[in-house]
């Protein structure tokens, strides 16, 4: 058979192909969206959702105000509700610093404390004490000016504080130490010094009046 022969056949096999039908699904059902698989249901029913919720809010909100049982308040004395601060004494020559110190110590513990500032006769505690030591030490000295670059003051006192109910000592110091520094080149004095030393006291002193646990 010649090629020219063979064309209409070739074509009638081509045609009858085509009519067929197809393999592949058609435009139209291909472009179809899926049908989403079903799933196994993940969500609680609403009864048992509001069930949950009721009991893990409150469990909740202990933990966030608790602290799982601890506290952020300070561990002051509940059973003390006033304290008596006896204006303490100074073994130094320089004057004034005790007057400092027991300013210092009332303001620090009406910030800081629950307690109130009462008169001995009606105070539930008493605080007493007494600055034993002053010293400075210098620590360099400056080539244009002479002065010292910076001076190191030591300040050590003694201070108790007792229950006046029952006479017990609650907290006793009988050398309690503070350091601080100051700088003369930069326009700080003794006094500027004095002040830092005595304010840091004041907090380190009503820190040791917490409970000791």
């Amino acid at each position: 058979m010649s090629f020219e022969a063979s064309i209409p056949e070739h074509r009638a096999r081509v045609e009858s192909v085509l009519r067929g039908p197809s393999v592949r699904r058609p435009i139209a059902e291909r472009d179809r969206p899926c049908e989403p698989r079903p799933r196994a249901a993940c969500r609680w029913p609403l009864t048992t959702w509001m069930t949950a919720r009721a009991v893990m809010l409150p469990i909740l909100g202990g933990l966030l105000s608790g602290g799982c049982g601890y506290s952020t308040a300070r561990p002051f004395a509940t059973d003390i509700q006033s304290v008596h601060v006896e204006m303490f004494h100074s073994e130094e020559f320089r004057r004034e610093l005790e007057f400092r110190l027991t300013e210092a110590i009332i303001k620090r513990i009406e910030m800081d404390t629950p307690y109130r500032i009462a008169s001995r006769g009606k105070a539930d505690a008493l605080l007493t004490g007494s600055i034993v030591q002053v010293r400075n030490r210098t620590f360099g000295d400056d080539f244009e000016t002479d002065l010292p670059r910076e001076i190191g003051s030591t300040v050590v006192v003694r201070f108790r504080f007792q229950d006046m109910r029952s006479g017990d000592i609650l907290v006793e110091r009988p050398r309690f130490v503070y350091q601080t520094s100051y700088i003369p080149p930069v326009g700080e004095s003794f006094t500027v010094g004095m002040t830092r030393a005595l304010d840091g006291l004041a907090e380190q002193i009503v820190e040791a009046m917490e409970t000791q646990w």
